[in-house]
């Protein structure tokens, strides 16, 4: 279970820490969620999640999303390239099931993968 957690260094945490990301990002998109991504210098990616009260109106739901996200994050961070992570929630996000959410998430991951070792 070691290997798989969410500890505080795989978090971003800070407004400069997105406000890097966001300047110069390698994005990819699906119609519920868009990641944008920026290379770190550290040895593991990052993971930042916002979720806009405007797109996704319940509290409940935005806490369902944010925890399946950094779930799959969790699953999947072995296979990521070492990159500052923003996970952005769209309209439409929490309609989703768990099962659709965490099949969206992996090709994304998949699609951000190739995009970050391409360039």
């Amino acid at each position: 279970m070691g290997e798989n957690t969410f500890s505080r260094e795989l978090r971003l945490l800070t407004p400069s820490h997105f406000t890097y990301v966001f300047d110069n990002a390698t994005p990819a998109v699906s119609p519920s969620f868009t990641i944008l991504a920026r290379h770190n210098s550290l040895a593991s990616p990052r993971l930042g999640i916002t979720l806009a009260k405007k797109r996704i109106r319940k509290a409940h739901d935005r806490n369902r999303l944010k925890r399946l996200v950094r779930e799959s994050f969790r699953h999947k961070q072995h296979n990521l390239p070492n990159v500052d992570i923003i996970v952005i929630g769209k309209s439409g996000a929490d309609n989703l099931s768990n099962q659709e959410v965490f099949a969206t998430l992996d090709k994304l991951w998949k699609k951000l993968n190739k995009r970050c070792n391409k360039s």
